[in-house]
């Protein structure tokens, strides 16, 4: 168990500190090194309900111990994970998912209602598993690269990819690769990206 919060890490050592295998960490979980860790043989299985306000830096956090990582699975606000199951096309399709499936298999299991919680929050949550892949069906030259192109694409999702990438590469380069420069990122592909992404890698 990972828990920032001292005061609510002393409950969980009360309550379960006795048991064989449990272990608390007082830590923040958006530093924390999992490398730490003794890895179990089939990967670590993560749980977590994630604040809003962390999910995502969280959830990039743990993507780079993916190949040690079994499955993950977290309650998170409905919105979120909308964001992290869209497929091309879909309004919600962007950065967050294009990079979690990059890595993962993704899962909405099930959505979680306001009135399911006391006080009722305004939000809906929902239940979503994670399966890193192995290996990876489209892997990139350089990720850093790939994380740099989604974000480029995305910093003005309204324009076509080829204004939004225009400072990596030209109109012309994209049609080398076959992928229509008027399409918005919302509407390329995972497996574009990667494409993109090593184009640019080869250039530099």
């Amino acid at each position: 168990v990972i828990e920032i919060d001292r005061e609510l890490a002393a409950q969980l050592q009360d309550r379960f500190g006795t048991n064989t295998g449990f272990t608390l960490h007082i830590s923040d979980v958006l530093k924390f090194d999992f490398d730490t860790l003794p890895s179990p043989q089939d990967g670590f299985r993560i749980l977590g309900n994630l604040p809003y306000n962390i999910s995502t830096p969280l959830l990039f956090h743990l993507l780079n111990y993916h190949e040690k990582i079994h499955d993950m699975v977290f309650m998170l606000q409905l919105e979120v994970v909308k964001r992290m199951v869209a497929g091309v096309g879909d309004n919600n399709y962007g950065r967050l998912g294009i990079m979690i499936q990059y890595y993962c298999a993704v899962e909405k299991l099930f959505t979680v209602p306001a009135n399911a919680f006391n006080p009722a929050p305004k939000v809906e949550s929902a239940i979503v598993k994670l399966r890193p892949h192995t290996p990876l069906p489209f892997p990139a030259q350089n990720t850093k690269m790939l994380e740099q192109v989604v974000r480029t694409a995305f910093t003005q999702r309204r324009k076509t990819i080829r204004n939004s990438l225009k400072n990596l590469l030209s109109a012309e380069q994209l049609e080398e690769l076959n992928i229509d420069n008027s399409l918005r990122p919302e509407n390329i592909s995972l497996q574009d990206y990667v494409r993109i992404s090593d184009f640019v890698t080869q250039q530099n």
